[in-house]
């Protein structure tokens, strides 16, 4: 049965060279083309098989595949678009990760193998800039395996030194990685090819192993579907003359002029007639084409295309779209169910937004991995709605997460109106992760802090030997602090439960204190106690408790010291009070 050619992502860290790999492979320039040479938007670029043999001719000889070609899509590099979504899967049969050889894993790079294992998607990793290894001599679209043969010893030292610095930095991220002609099982390793992207070294390598990948591996995937097409929405933008157009790949069946399409969109599927399909020619890419797009009637999986539609209201990025008969045909139930997303809520929990279905799904998948409950999400920038429910739901978790979003004009007004609300956005989902656990620990400590200042907490101390230094009015006499944190204004207990005065003031030095904790030797003044009487050196002292206090302590942390402390008070104060704190 006929094949259709591979959907291959390309991601990785910002300025690592996804666009630079992608414009040596099809001879283009669109990343000179793109705003501060950064990928702004997704594209799409076919790459036909006669393309690869002539690419890969040094290496391949008269060998010839089943695969008829390659389709790239290229993700912009602040953000990851490798969690678009195809049938609840990734859409990308494979994928390449570009990693800079001089800098090794970055944030993002972290995150795209995060995803790429979420989504279990099989990649390779491309190596690059290979030519800024000092010495290293380059020779335009040379195979690295004869590239390497050209360096002096010295380079190849500096390339091996580097090599194995990020083979390492990959080991500490879960991933097994050699050189892609030192590997002998492609299912227990991720193969490494070295390249420069500027120069065009290593691409001949790097095609031959995803066409060798996908012939060998994902052939019965890769059988063409027919019937009806099945595709994924890239983006929508406006075109000059077109109006409002969907940018989309292609990944199963057929799609024709005059097709009536069902598209996810926030709410129920549209349904519309597709008004022309324009066909990018071959090398060129949806995003920023050389050429005049193809109008074309008819068109066959897999491939990147851009479409205009009747109708394109509500459609959102990383929806479904599929050929159906009618605006009654059951398929389009399908749409729903593939919409939905497999996100778990919880009654008390946080909201997530996110750009796209996939990359939403990602981030619930990290915040499920955290332990963090979401009670609502949803695709989009944050609102002013948003900030108003998320303000009169559970005060602990009145907390928004954003993954590359904005907020919203009106929704920063109503920011002002709620500022127990906390907005947090990033564009590394891990990131975004990270920055909410570190809110919550400093919100714990705050709250703690808080608690500890309005009613006492459990301490104790000793008096220490031959430190009496007044006997009254008040007694002055020096302590060791041996559990928790004391404050004037506290009232002390023996270990009788007798009175033993109250903290007048806490002195180190000529210094007077706010508090003092576990571990300090200080001068303590009490009030209501004589020194020799009441009290005596080698005493231990507890702070006295409020009931209504010690009922606060379940939803605190104590460490061991301030535990037994609390046990040993409670133990006190049931002498004389059989139910106390019950």
């Amino acid at each position: 049965m006929a094949i259709r050619q591979p959907v291959v992502s390309v991601l990785g860290h910002v300025d690592h060279g996804k666009t630079k790999l992608l414009d040596r492979i099809r001879g283009t320039s669109v990343q000179a083309r793109e705003a501060g040479a950064i990928t702004q938007h997704i594209g799409a670029t076919e790459v036909p098989i006669d393309h690869i043999y002539k690419v890969c001719g040094k290496l391949i000889g008269n060998k010839r595949f089943n695969v008829p070609g390659l389709l790239f899509i290229d993700t912009p590099g602040h953000h990851s678009f490798v969690t678009l979504r195809a049938r609840g899967g990734s859409l990308a049969d494979l994928a390449v990760l570009v990693i800079d050889i001089r800098e090794g894993i970055m944030p993002q790079t972290i995150e795209s193998i995060r995803i790429l294992k979420q989504y279990k998607t099989p990649f390779v990793i491309a190596l690059n800039k290979v030519d800024t290894i000092q010495g290293w001599t380059s020779e335009d679209g040379r195979p690295f395996v004869l590239s390497e043969r050209a360096q002096q010893d010295h380079t190849l030292e500096m390339f091996n030194e580097k090599l194995y610095n990020v083979i390492a930095q990959l080991a500490e991220n879960g991933i097994s990685a050699d050189r892609y002609d030192r590997i002998e099982d492609f299912t227990k390793a991720v193969a490494l090819v070295p390249i420069s992207a500027k120069e065009g070294e290593g691409v001949p390598d790097l095609l031959l192993v995803l066409i060798g990948l996908a012939q060998r591996f994902l052939e019965s995937q890769l059988e063409k579907g027919e019937g009806p097409g099945k595709g994924t929405i890239l983006e929508i933008k406006d075109e000059r003359g077109l109006g409002k157009t969907l940018d989309l790949i292609l990944y199963s069946g057929t799609l024709r002029k005059g097709d009536t399409v069902a598209i996810g969109t926030r709410g129920d599927p549209l349904v519309t007639k597709i008004r022309a399909i324009l066909k990018p020619k071959p090398l060129d890419e949806i995003r920023d084409p050389r050429d005049r797009f193809d109008s074309v009637k008819e068109l066959h999986a897999a491939a990147g295309v851009k479409i205009s539609c009747q109708s394109c209201e509500g459609v959102i990025a990383g929806a479904p779209i599929l050929v159906v008969k009618n605006a009654s045909d059951p398929a389009i139930s399908g749409i729903k169910e593939e919409l939905s997303m497999k996100i778990e809520t919880q009654d008390s929990g946080i909201t997530i937004k996110a750009d796209a279905i996939g990359s939403l799904e990602a981030l619930a998948f990290e915040a499920k991995a955290n332990g963090i409950p979401i009670r609502k999400y949803g695709v989009g920038d944050i609102t002013r709605r948003d900030i108003v429910e998320t303000a009169y739901g559970d005060k602990k978790n009145s907390v928004i997460l954003g993954f590359n979003v904005s907020v919203s004009k009106d929704a920063e007004a109503e920011i002002m109106n709620h500022p127990d609300v906390e907005v947090k956005t990033n564009q590394i989902i891990y990131q975004l992760i990270d920055d909410y656990l570190e809110w919550v620990e400093d919100s714990r400590k705050k709250n703690e802090t808080d608690k500890r200042s309005e009613f006492s907490f459990p301490a104790k101390i000793l008096l220490l030997p031959n430190c009496t230094f007044r006997a009254s009015k008040p007694a002055i006499v020096g302590v060791r602090v041996l559990a928790g944190k004391i404050r004037p204004g506290e009232n002390l207990i023996g270990a009788d439960g007798r009175d033993a005065g109250k903290i007048k003031s806490i002195h180190s030095g000529e210094d007077t204190l706010k508090e003092a904790s576990q571990g300090e030797e200080i001068a303590l003044g009490i009030e209501g106690v004589v020194a020799g009487r009441q009290i005596n050196e080698g005493d231990i002292l507890y702070v006295d408790l409020l009931e209504s206090g010690y009922k606060q302590f379940p939803g605190i942390d104590l460490n061991e010291d301030e535990k037994i402390a609390l046990e040993e008070t409670v133990a006190i104060k049931r002498k004389t009070d059989n139910f106390w704190g019950m």
